[in-house]
């Protein structure tokens, strides 16, 4: 196999499970050395030893990426550890409370908020010092939802938060371009995840929906099902290496065309 980013080092946010998981360990394999932010230990720890059988070095930063406290202290630790930062994926996400507006609490939205949208400004703001020294890459994991859906009904606070990482992606990519700092963004469809294990829809959901038909064969065209993390991870990887080295401020869909038929 290839070690195209051997001898770099890589920060995963989410990386315990799903899309985070699945780039961590593809960043492994060829040749990063990783550190996984993570809140859930457990998950974390099967990561981490998934990574170590590949024969990398890993280590875990246990924290909420909503807490600036401890992202910054991610970074320090990630410092000390490789001497260097060359990938960030701001991948952790939830998809929170799927409610009305105006059923929709203000601490129900902040949360949500907070974790997608705050949670991948404050991961970028902490790796800037530390991609500053050589240059990288910034991918940040979006979503379909706000940038080319907006028929999922309930996930107002979602839907902004993923529109916005994409605009934050922008602009960051403009500002940081003289380092030689990369930013992307993925907006995945339909993945095989934990994410519904953060998904708290209310009974009112049901009262705002507007039914959608869709073709025969079912929502995602290409594939009649969904993505796997892997697929993902394989895109991430192509972000995080030499190979797009002139890409920069853009996002792309990973979706089986899901997108173009449900936006």
């Amino acid at each position: 196999m290839s070690k195209r980013l051997n001898g770099k080092a890589a920060l995963v946010t989410g990386g315990g499970s799903g899309i985070g998981r699945g780039a961590a360990l593809a960043f492994a394999r060829h040749g990063a050395s990783v550190c996984i932010v993570e809140r859930d230990k457990a998950r974390a720890e099967e990561t981490r030893h998934a990574i170590e059988r590949e024969g990398a070095a890993c280590f875990i930063a246990l924290t909420d990426v909503a807490d600036p406290t401890g992202v910054e202290a991610a970074f320090e630790q990630a410092n000390r550890q490789f001497g260097r930062l060359d990938i960030v994926f701001a991948n952790a996400g939830i998809n929170g409370v799927l409610a009305p507006i105006e059923e929709m609490e203000p601490e129900e939205w902040s949360r949500t908020i907070d974790i997608n949208l705050k949670g991948t400004f404050l991961t970028v703001k902490y790796a800037v010092p530390l991609l500053k020294q050589q240059g990288g890459s910034i991918i940040v994991t979006s979503s379909v939802n706000g940038n080319r859906i907006f028929s999922n009904f309930g996930f107002s606070a979602y839907s902004t938060s993923k529109a916005g990482q994409v605009a934050f992606m922008k602009m960051a990519a403009l500002e940081l371009a003289r380092y030689r700092i990369r930013v992307n963004a993925i907006c995945p469809g339909a993945i095989r995840t934990h994410i519904d294990e953060s998904t708290h829809p209310t009974p009112e959901v049901e009262e705002i929906r507007i039914p959608v038909q869709f073709p025969d064969g079912g929502d995602i065209p290409l594939t009649h099902k969904p993505g796997s993390p892997e697929q993902v991870a394989e895109l991430a990887l192509f972000l995080a290496g030499d190979e797009s080295s002139h890409i920069t401020g853009t996002e792309i869909y990973i979706d089986g065309a899901e997108s173009l038929i449900r936006g």
